[in-house]
């Protein structure tokens, strides 16, 4: 057992027990596809606790998307073609994150958090010389504000502006269009304007409508309150 991190340790050992011959069926039978569903929610739970939660909530969700990664490392590590395990998993992303840190580990320097990101931008390049667009490994099947946040960044780098339509005009072409895909369209092009503002002004789109979710629900809920029957 690791001296250092017994905890970490034991997770591991507790995880093979589980999908051992003799331990948990359900989690023998899981892939990597069956766990894709747990591995989003926990991430979005994560994120909840991050915003709102406190440390016990932080704790918890961090361990839960850390048994996530466990457990995908140990169906690795048992799966034909496959064959890895989380130490593998570590030692990859250590080196991943020493060549990515040549002002850390090597002798670029680096003075703000904008030099780092150059850097990584020309590793990358480097690393995965088969891209040919600064888009290309944007996955798609992010939420969609955050996507648009995320291409948008990425179009900025490749001195690429969008031309994006006022929200006002959006929604008069909307009201004047007859048919609902003409009112998506200009829906569509009024909200990535949003994010587009959101990002020129230093703001988070994704994180301000999660919020503004939240306060909603807030609402909601004593509105709920106070419309309940005095006991």
């Amino acid at each position: 057992m690791d001296a250092q991190h017994p905890g970490l340790a034991g997770l591991v050992d507790m995880v093979a027990r589980l999908r051992a011959p003799g331990g948990c069926p359900w989690d023998a039978d899981q892939t990597h596809e069956s766990l894709v569903q747990y591995l989003v929610e926990e991430c979005w739970e994560l994120i909840d606790a991050i915003e709102s939660g406190g440390r016990e909530e932080m704790i918890e969700e961090l361990g839960d998307v850390l048994y996530q990664v466990l457990f995908h490392a140990d169906i690795a590590a048992h799966t034909p073609g496959e064959e890895f395990d989380i130490d593998d998993v570590a030692r990859h992303m250590t080196a991943k994150m020493v060549s990515r840190h040549p002002h850390v580990f090597g002798d670029r320097e680096a003075e703000t958090a904008a030099d780092v990101v150059a850097f990584w931008d020309d590793l990358k390049a480097d690393e995965k010389p088969h891209r040919t667009s600064v888009l290309d490994g944007v996955p798609q099947g992010m939420p969609a504000l955050a996507l648009a946040q995320k291409v948008l960044g990425k179009a900025e780098r490749a001195g690429v502006v969008p031309s994006i339509e006022p929200a006002a005009v959006a929604l008069a072409d909307a009201a004047g269009a007859s048919a609902s895909d003409a009112d998506e369209h200009a829906l569509g092009e009024m909200l990535l304007g949003v994010v587009a503002e959101a990002r020129a002004r230093g703001l988070d789109a994704e994180r301000a409508l999660r919020g503004a979710v939240r306060r909603f629900g807030d609402s909601v809920r004593a509105a709920e309150a106070s419309a309940a029957p005095a006991e």
